[in-house]
């Protein structure tokens, strides 16, 4: 029973580590601070709660006892990190930072927001 919980924790941390190495490459290589935002928010995030799962799993079965200060540290990345990543991206798009060119809909641009032309 042992070996099929470490088994768990080393997929775990493994999956947890891939997940973060996506999210590092999201951040590089898309083309604007909202894509790059998402990816750090949503891989990145998810990375860290897998590993830090699997961290807890580790010490719970191996060591024997409930480490409290992982479980804070999974409620707080879990609650903190999708709120700030929500956060830049609106400070972005109040700030006037511009979407990516290709095949992107601004939903909340609105009548007032766009630019009267010439004429009308």
């Amino acid at each position: 029973m042992i070996e099929i919980f470490r088994i768990i924790i080393v997929a775990l941390i493994l999956i947890g580590a891939f997940l973060s190495l996506v999210a590092a490459f999201g951040v590089i290589r898309l083309p604007d601070v909202y894509t790059r935002n998402h990816a750090a928010s949503k891989a990145a995030t998810l990375g860290v709660l897998t590993v830090l799962l699997g961290t807890f799993l580790y010490f719970y079965v191996e060591e024997g006892h409930v480490n409290s200060r992982v479980i804070l540290g999974i409620v707080f990345i879990f609650i903190t990190s999708p709120v700030a990543g929500h956060l830049i991206s609106r400070a972005a798009y109040n700030s006037g930072v511009k979407l990516w060119d290709k095949s992107v809909q601004d939903d909340l641009k609105t009548k007032e927001n766009v630019p009267a032309k010439k004429g009308q």
